[in-house]
């Protein structure tokens, strides 16, 4: 796939199932915004890797759960846009910074459930629209959910709730966007081996367990997703929109 001349700007990528995104888009071609909240030298690291491809990266400070602070962010992007990449408009925009909170549903609080909502739903919505006018018309939007949406696990309601909500809204911009030629998907990972969910497979039967019930038979890697991230925002991807792509090896089949 090339991605040659196009700019992606990847959220929470300076770790985990971002970083591996930003550096599959720049192993086809793009050029990548990398954003981190407290992971500056991750940061760092994952442009030095993406510089060593070939390709040019950047590095920006973003808080996807302060919305009063995403006018700032659109305008250091417009600066860096200007003195790195000599434009004005970027191509790709995939939402994917993230929190986690697991607890049964009796168990969570308003601010447990707000900390969710404010990273997960009501920051992609704001990021997204604050950053649209940057965006350039056939560019792409992927958001990113779990495969949560479709099975049920304890612990998982507001986690899970939120990736709902990003699921109807992929469909919404969608509608809406499609007069500018800009699709909008949803790629909806199932368990992945992040910072996120390491300490959970550390457990050996629920290692097992989740390995089993995985029709290829294996835990997932953040290198899986980067992949269908890439291919969405191709020019193969083209005529997908609107829809919701689970990568999870067949669980729960």
């Amino acid at each position: 796939m090339d991605h040659e001349n196009k700019i992606a700007l990847v959220t929470g990528s300076s770790r985990g199932l971002g970083r591996a995104i930003a550096l599959k888009l720049a192993a086809d071609g793009a050029d990548v915004v990398i954003t981190y909240h407290q992971q500056r030298k991750a940061g760092e690291a994952v442009c030095a890797e993406i510089e060593n491809l070939g390709g040019r990266a950047t590095l920006l400070p973003l808080d996807v759960g302060d919305v009063d602070s995403f006018v700032h962010f659109r305008e250091l992007l417009e600066k860096t846009l200007r003195d790195t990449f000599e434009t004005e408009r970027f191509d790709f925009l995939v939402n994917n910074a993230g929190n986690l909170v697991t607890k049964p549903f009796v168990e969570m609080t308003p601010e447990d459930f707000d900390s969710l909502m404010r990273v997960h739903f009501k920051g992609v919505y704001f990021l997204t629209q604050t950053l649209l006018p940057l965006l350039n018309d056939g560019g792409r939007i992927v958001n990113t959910s779990t495969g949560l949406t479709r099975f049920s696990t304890r612990g998982f309601s507001g986690y899970a709730a939120m990736k709902g909500a990003i699921e109807v809204l992929t469909r919404y911009l969608a509608k809406e966007l499609g007069s500018r030629r800009i699709a909008v998907n949803t790629v909806a990972p199932g368990v992945m081996e992040t910072d996120f969910t390491r300490h959970h497979l550390a457990n050996p039967e629920l290692r097992d367990f989740l390995t089993n019930s995985t029709a290829l038979g294996r835990i997932g890697q953040p290198i899986d997703i980067g992949g269908v991230v890439s291919f969405l925002c191709s020019d193969e991807g083209r005529w997908l929109d609107a829809q919701r792509i689970e990568a999870s090896g067949g669980m729960f089949l």
